[in-house]
């Protein structure tokens, strides 16, 4: 039985401690660093920090490929470091969810080096294995252009270990019942610590069958059900966060249709079609997204984002559409990845236009679902595309103008800061804007603070507005005998509007949540509206029936 469903109405910020902040000066983010911020981090409205791997690891794929899943990677600090953390964190009412990755681990992890010594190993069933190289190793790679194979030959084991991502990433047997058991180990150590969850790591390869004779892997979602039971016999107000990027007709097998199985999922169908809505003006195919998506559990919820960690993948689109979206926000071979996505962080995709920005983040803070911001959005911070595949959008946050950003006192970080131009940190940090009553900074504190008051987009059933103009995106949600409907412009261009009230009485005022152009009605009970170029707003209503259409005349 979950106690509390927190995670309906939450703000979730995610960052890697590698770049966020450096405590000691060696250049590389840590848990004292972090732990310096949560001030920052309240202030800003965040109610929930996710985190991503931090466990030892070898780093060659930013910490996704993990040695020790039961202990803290030494540049970061210790396990009384990361447990101080939590505790500063409970402290201000902030929880914390880490990134659970178990589809896979490093090649030199202890379990694969047992593994290779031969089939008389405790762990050599603890992987995926061959005798010959399986016909379709040449297929099925998360990394085309990067990655060439799924197979690999290991000279030592004298056989080929299957790896979906890297080849020093082999899988585990996620089948096997020793590595399940396991892996429950895992979730319960860290929920000891101080965790309320895990943002579960490519769900879908976790639970697919796997082998050399695997041709079309099935998914074992019984597995999902296991995993949930468990956290919540450990922390009843514990929940599970799936990336999983499939599609509609897949969803409530995700969320289990009695709601038993993961309890959020980040919402690939609904992100890719916005970027497309933002680079043709034309929110049509987004509202089927939308309608695609609405069917979820009661307990269950969408993770809504914009950028993340990764590339913005748009392997959902049609063709026509995906050129669209290179068109507008990545136009530069530089700027794809994996012949399928766009790897820059949202502001350069945007020519750092405020009011384009505060569009894409208003939308996103009332779509369905709980927000998830990336660290350094909400500044607008940019990227360097010198950098290799997704490192690019994954620079050290930017705190103020000194050197290296006010991230390290270290001439040699991690990661290059960002310098000079539109997005150095000279001109994009964060002690310029709280300066800045009007900055992005500011702005984001305010539509956080106005988000969380607004349970019923968390909450609430949603229903899409017809406006009669593709570019107007207007959405309805009721709650508790309260309403909220939103409102924006795709466009470049002004777009007037007429909002009208049906139901007993006198037509309600329309109350602006983020400004004082409040809107009384006119002897019809018409609401008259003109949205600026990408101009966005936030209503709050009664318990009223409301209709809007497009103006006559």
């Amino acid at each position: 039985m979950i106690k509390d469903l927190w995670y309906k109405n939450a703000v979730i910020y995610n960052l890697s401690l590698a770049t966020y902040m450096d405590s000691d000066g060696d250049g590389i983010g840590d848990f004292q660093g972090l732990q310096r911020r949560l001030d920052y981090l309240q202030g800003l409205g965040v109610t929930c920090l996710w985190l991503g791997p931090f466990q030892p690891s070898p780093m060659k794929d930013d910490g996704y490929d993990i040695s020790d899943y039961y202990n803290v990677d030494p540049r970061y600090g210790t396990l009384g470091d990361f447990v101080e953390f939590t505790h500063g964190c409970k402290q201000r009412g902030i929880r914390v969810i880490i990134d659970l990755v178990i589809n896979h681990t490093s090649n030199e992890h202890p379990w694969f080096q047992s593994a290779r010594k031969g089939p008389d190993s405790k762990y050599r069933d603890w992987y995926v294995w061959s005798d010959r190289k399986p016909e379709n190793a040449d297929q099925g790679m998360v990394f085309p252009g990067v990655q060439k194979s799924t197979w690999t030959y290991d000279r030592q084991a004298r056989g080929w270990y299957f790896h979906r991502f890297y080849d020093f990433q082999p899988d585990l047997n996620t089948a096997n019942p020793e590595v399940q058991a396991e892996l429950l180990k895992i979730m319960g150590f860290w929920i000891e610590l101080g965790v309320s969850g895990f943002r579960m790591d490519a769900v879908p390869f976790i639970i697919a069958t796997k082998g050399p004779d695997v041709t079309r892997p099935e998914e074992q979602f019984d597995m999902l059900r296991t995993f949930r039971e468990f956290v919540q016999w450990r922390q009843g107000d514990a929940m599970l966060l799936a990336e999983a990027n499939v599609l509609p007709e897949d969803d409530m097998e995700y969320f289990g249709r009695d709601g038993d199985r993961m309890h959020m999922m980040f919402n690939f169908q609904v992100n890719q079609h916005l970027f497309y809505a933002m680079a043709a003006a034309d929110a049509g195919p987004l509202v089927k997204a939308l309608e695609a998506t609405k069917p979820r559990p009661a307990s269950a919820q969408w993770g809504c984002f914009l950028r993340n960690h990764d590339e913005l993948d748009l392997g959902r689109l049609t063709d026509a559409q995906r050129a669209t979206v290179f068109a507008a926000f990545g136009p530069e071979p530089g700027m794809q990845l994996y012949d399928r996505g766009i790897r820059r962080r949202l502001a350069p995709m945007l020519n750092g236009d405020q009011r384009r920005l505060e569009l894409a983040y208003s939308l996103m803070f009332t779509l369905p679902g709980t927000p998830v911001i990336r660290y350094g959005d909400e500044i607008g911070m940019g990227d360097d595309l010198s950098l290799p595949e997704r490192n690019c959008a994954r620079t050290p946050m930017q705190w103020s103008d000194e050197p290296q950003g006010g991230f390290t006192k270290s001439d040699t970080p991690v990661l290059p800061v960002i310098s000079g131009g539109a997005f150095g940190y000279q001109r994009i940090n964060a002690a310029h804007q709280r300066r800045d009553p009007s900055s992005l900074l500011n702005w984001t504190e305010r539509i956080i603070r106005m988000r969380k008051e607004c349970p019923e987009i968390g909450w609430g059933d949603f229903r899409i507005l017809d406006t009669n103009r593709p570019e107007v995106l207007a959405m309805r949600y009721d709650w508790r005998n309260n309403s909220v409907v939103v409102i924006h412009n795709l466009s470049d261009r002004p777009q007037d509007l007429s909002l009208v009230v049906h139901g007993e009485g006198k037509s309600p005022r329309l109350v602006n949540l983020l400004s004082e152009d409040h809107s009384d009605p006119d002897e019809d009970g018409r609401h008259d509206l003109v949205l600026e170029a990408y101009g966005y707003r936030w209503f709050r209503f009664g318990g009223l029936d409301y209709l809007l259409r497009r103006s006559e005349g």
